[in-house]
């Protein structure tokens, strides 16, 4: 049987329903950054005592997870036989849908963490505290890239959970998940560390930021947004995901890492989204190897992101001094072992952050200084018109690369991850000349002419020209 990701919001399944048109937004209310508490210490500071009981450490704990209760009207499709013949106007029936998850108190005026997944479309929420107060909660801000979401209810005096640094957490921890599984109530289980830095491919759709911690504590449905806690009752993680055959625990789980969370925490507060920041480069599709290494006059064990291109030509990377061949190793002293840290790295860091590369060029190790850019929602948006597909409008420096004559006009593929719908439909290295009849000459052109249903697009691949056709649904 095939192991599949499930994310554990309990909730009605939306199938074939569509969503009624969303309320126009009120004002956006201000929010104020809140104060937290930490404690980076490292979990043992020499040996640990024998213990027979955690009930004191989670008695401190449990009153600051929360449920939260979500809830959106949707409408039925109606299917287009009906609508030939009683017309286009024909309205499906309104239902209300109704989901569960858990959330995390992290500062006393009443913010709390918890799953995009969770929040996601919701026309109310509510949450329910361990005193048996039920109150309503406002969105305050998202990131689908991270899957973290940060909601607000008007209290006071709330308890709340102290962060740990999560970088310090070691595999073997014990760690505590709470929350509500099933609806049956608050629960707390008990397990360890199973792994760090875990990227298992579960926000690939949005091409999101993975670096899960993985848990044995048995964690449900239900339990997303939760809290994964450490043995002195501090918040190492937000709980997120399952791999299971069926829907059910078998003890392989996922958790946000509290530091990936806390890093984008004032970004959402203050502008309900997250900024990030952008190097401008493209790099290997292939993991470094001892091979690549040798091939570059690098010394065995070396690893990094191998510079392959720099998007654009006068991005931050290329007026830092990177250059294509380089092996980035390593950001402001922090490691880069995959392309995955790399990007990792440069997205936990604001726009206008002066970043310190460290490279290796020709087998010399080196220092330069980038400036980050903003990698801003449009960019992002043109970049992703196709789920899965990386597109970029084609420069000088491209046609070079690809060897691609003068009069080729159009955009280049130059990734598609293999989960990707239109994996099979678009080669890599392909250059988009047309959609829908109408010439493409940049990301804007492909993106006005795109259409919801079926799509013709006239490709150039290896010297020959060739039609394609797809759906965007």
């Amino acid at each position: 049987m095939k192991t599949k990701i499930f994310l554990l919001l309990v909730g009605v399944g939306v199938g074939g329903l569509a969503f009624a048109e969303a309320p126009k937004k009120a004002d956006k209310p201000v929010f104020h950054l809140p104060q937290l508490k930490l404690d980076t210490s490292a979990l043992n500071e020499g040996k640990a005592p024998v213990l027979s009981s955690y009930a004191d450490v989670l008695e401190g704990v449990r009153p600051a997870v929360v449920s939260v209760y979500s809830s959106k009207i949707v409408r039925e499709e109606v299917p287009q036989l009906l609508r030939q013949l009683y017309g286009p106007n024909l309205q499906g029936r309104e239902q209300k849908l109704e989901g569960l998850g858990s959330g995390v108190i992290i500062s006393p005026d009443g913010y709390i963490l918890t799953n995009n997944h969770v929040v996601d479309a919701a026309d109310e929420l509510k949450v329910a505290l361990n005193d048996g107060r039920e109150l309503i909660a406002k969105v305050v801000g998202t990131d689908p890239k991270t899957d973290v979401a940060i909601i607000k209810i008007e209290a006071d005096k709330l308890p709340a959970l102290t962060l740990a640094d999560s970088d310090r957490a070691r595999v073997g921890d014990i760690v505590f998940a709470i929350g509500n599984p099933l609806g049956v109530g608050q629960t707390v289980t008990m397990g360890i560390i199973s792994a760090t830095g875990r990227r298992v491919g579960i926000l690939s759709e949005v091409k999101g930021y993975e670096d899960f911690i993985q848990t044995d504590a048995s964690i449900n449905r239900g339990n997303s947004g939760g809290a994964l806690v450490d043995a002195k009752g501090r918040l190492v993680g937000i709980n997120s995901a399952i791999v299971s055959p069926n829907q059910g625990s078998i003890g392989i789980g996922f958790a946000i890492p509290i530091n990936l969370a806390r890093g984008i925490l004032g970004s959402l507060i203050e502008n309900g989204s997250v900024t990030r920041g952008y190097l401008g480069v493209s790099t290997n599709p292939e993991p470094m190897n001892d091979e690549i290494a040798e091939s570059l006059g690098l010394p065995p064990g070396t690893r990094g992101a191998l510079v392959t291109a720099l998007n654009p030509a006068d991005g931050p990377a290329a007026k830092a001094g990177v250059k294509r061949g380089d092996v980035i190793v390593a950001v402001n002293d922090k490691p880069v072992a995959t392309n995955d840290d790399l990007r990792l790295i440069i997205s936990q860091t604001p726009p206008g952050t002066k970043v310190n590369l460290t490279l290796m060029r020709k087998g010399k190790s080196q220092t330069v200084t980038a400036t980050l850019g903003l990698l801003d929602d449009e960019q992002k948006a043109e970049v992703e018109l196709l789920a899965g597909v990386t597109l970029k409008p084609l420069t000088e420096e491209l046609r070079r690369e690809v060897r691609l004559a003068d009069d080729i006009e159009g955009v280049l593929i130059t990734e598609i991850d293999p989960q990707s719908p239109f994996a099979r439909i678009f080669p890599v290295g392909a250059v988009i000349e047309e959609i829908n009849g109408r010439p493409v000459a940049t990301l804007a052109d492909l993106k006005a002419g795109l259409t919801e249903r079926r799509n013709r697009a006239l490709i150039y691949y290896r010297g020959l020209q060739r039609y394609v056709f797809f759906g965007v649904r």
